[in-house]
């Protein structure tokens, strides 16, 4: 197979559009299935708040709020528009992209795992307030579930992070280096 930096433009770039849709799929798939040993207390990994960190770490917060805005109304889509997962995972993105990469985030997992993790808690917070000003729910009742949910989210999201982490962004570099040779 020849190198990327010798692919042809359109084709690079009908593959990383490629990658990018399988990869929100795949994270689309996985968000309502439970594997064994994927679950902690009922709960799973955020699989598209994963997805939308390790986008918006290379990007910047536009690029990253707007693909946090598309994966949470595509979460919407999924389970219920009310309240949105589109306000958190666009704030994620945002916030992400805010960050001097070069600074605070070094290229290893366990930046990620952490970045996630935080992100993680400030994604279920943004929803959870969401859900009491809402006003369907008793707020003592949310805070208490929310407790439980967000930690269990937070860790398992933290620990698959590299999962989803490593393929994008060695994809992204490679595909950066192809076109910086072209």
């Amino acid at each position: 197979m020849k190198p990327l930096s010798r692919w042809h433009p359109n084709v690079r770039q009908i593959a990383d559009w490629a990658v990018i849709s399988g990869s929100v799929l795949l994270c689309l798939f996985l968000l309502p299935n439970r594997f064994p040993g994927m679950e902690l207390v009922g709960i799973t990994a955020n699989w598209l708040l994963i997805w939308v960190v390790a986008w918006s770490v290379k990007r910047s917060a536009f690029q990253g709020a707007f693909a946090g805005i598309v994966l949470g109304l595509l979460q919407d889509a999924m389970t219920s528009p009310q309240p949105t997962h589109a306000l958190s995972l666009g704030v994620v993105g945002f916030l992400i992209g805010l960050f001097q990469k070069q600074r605070f985030i070094q290229e290893d997992f366990i930046s990620i795992a952490l970045i996630v993790f935080l992100m993680a808690i400030l994604s279920d917070t943004i929803f959870a307030l969401q859900i009491i000003a809402h006003g369907t729910a008793n707020s003592d009742v949310i805070w208490a579930y929310y407790k439980k949910v967000t930690l269990a989210s937070a860790i398992l999201s933290s620990l698959w992070a590299p999962v989803v982490y490593y393929p994008l962004n060695r994809w992204w570099q490679q595909l950066k280096l192809a076109e910086q040779s072209s």
